[in-house]
């Protein structure tokens, strides 16, 4: 039985949290604040952590470090959906947690239905997190911040897309769509700041994120990238060598206006179970630019969004890459791909840049 360490300073979302756990088959044991989840994780050995970001005594990010630090396992930080809180939780999945869930607010008992299914789901995805994996991550990104980064073309042989030439609208040539979840904030920072800023298309970003937390990762991500980075919040002409990021809470989609390629938010489609969708977004790419001028990238995350589209991209001539399980903290979307056969290359994190480079031409 997966055993569940639940930390929160409300005796109430203690309960909220333990029964929903407890339900759902996990073995749950609570502590009221940092200090306290320090000790039980030598006495009770979870193998998940959820975690909440504000606690007296000891906040959620301190002890998040001393956890990394004292017995690494997989956390699920619990999170206000505000600015301030996004901020802390793009934090806390920098300092090596795996995933976050909204803090229920307002009056409790009516979070719970929405809660409880996103919770289960994240904290069993998190149990067979490479927690591992994700701290050596972090550390990588710690080393190379600061670093001026000049990423190089493999050595190995790779097929290259064919080259066409931009519409004299200054359409692009063609794009590249990247989906993430569980893991992919720090995933994305890796891949994201190693293109060159040169880079001559576009990058669409599907992300799975509530709303207020997208806009912080496109303002951290345009820190430490060569390229441009935004949220799209409205309809947004296409340009070369930018990296957009669907806004959370609903989908992004590609289209055509006579001024040229677009993309702008869309409401979410039920049809699809996560969002940003990963497959709406490519399925949107594949209906405005020929398959032959698209590149898509599938990285770590629970579930398959984004496997099925990708691996008819594929198929239809287009260029894929999957994340390997190797680098992965989950390998759920990536191995989807690569087993559905979709995956032109299947590489590391760290080689996924350079690769992509590779594949567009100039």
């Amino acid at each position: 039985m997966t055993k569940v360490l639940i930390v929160d300073d409300s005796a109430l979302i203690r309960r909220v949290l333990s029964e929903i756990l407890s339900e759902a088959g996990f073995e749950v044991a609570v502590a009221r604040d940092g200090v306290e989840a320090l000790v039980k994780l030598t006495t009770f050995l979870p193998d998940v952590v959820t975690l909440d970001v504000q606690m007296p005594n000891m906040s959620g990010l301190d002890c998040l470090d001393r956890i990394m630090l004292q017995r690494p396992c997989p956390v699920v930080m619990v999170s206000s959906l505000t600015a301030a809180g996004a901020e802390e939780t793009l934090t806390a999945l920098e300092l090596g947690a795996v995933d976050f869930v909204p803090k229920p607010d307002g009056v409790v008992s009516l979070a719970v239905e929405d809660l409880a299914p996103v919770l289960v789901e994240k904290v069993r995805a998190a149990a067979t997190a490479r927690v591992g994996r994700a701290h050596r991550l972090v550390e990588r990104l710690r080393a190379r911040r600061g670093e001026i980064k000049s990423p190089v073309r493999p050595a190995v042989p790779v097929r290259a897309v064919k080259s066409s030439r931009a519409r004299d609208t200054g359409t692009p040539a063609g794009i590249v769509v990247v989906g993430a979840s569980t893991g992919g904030p720090a995933a994305l920072e890796t891949l994201l700041s190693d293109i060159p800023g040169d880079f001559p298309w576009p990058i669409l970003v599907a992300q799975h994120m509530p709303a207020t937390f997208t806009g912080s990762l496109a303002s951290r991500l345009n820190g430490l990238c060569a390229l441009t980075v935004s949220e799209v919040t409205g309809p947004t002409r296409l340009e070369a060598g930018v990296i957009y990021i669907a806004r959370g809470g609903a989908d992004m989609v590609v289209s055509r206006r006579v001024s040229g390629l677009v993309v702008l938010p869309a409401p979410a489609d039920e049809k699809y179970r996560w969002h940003p969708s990963v497959d709406r977004l490519v399925a949107s790419a594949m209906a405005q630019v020929p398959p032959a001028q698209l590149v898509g990238v599938l990285m770590t995350g629970m579930g398959d969004d984004g496997a099925r589209e990708m691996a008819a991209l594929h198929k239809a001539g287009g260029l894929t890459i999957a994340e390997s399980e190797e680098t992965a903290v989950v390998w759920g979307m990536p191995g989807s791909l690569v087993r559905a056969g979709g995956a032109e290359a299947v590489e590391p994190l760290e080689a996924i840049a350079s690769r992509l480079v590779a594949m567009v031409p100039r």
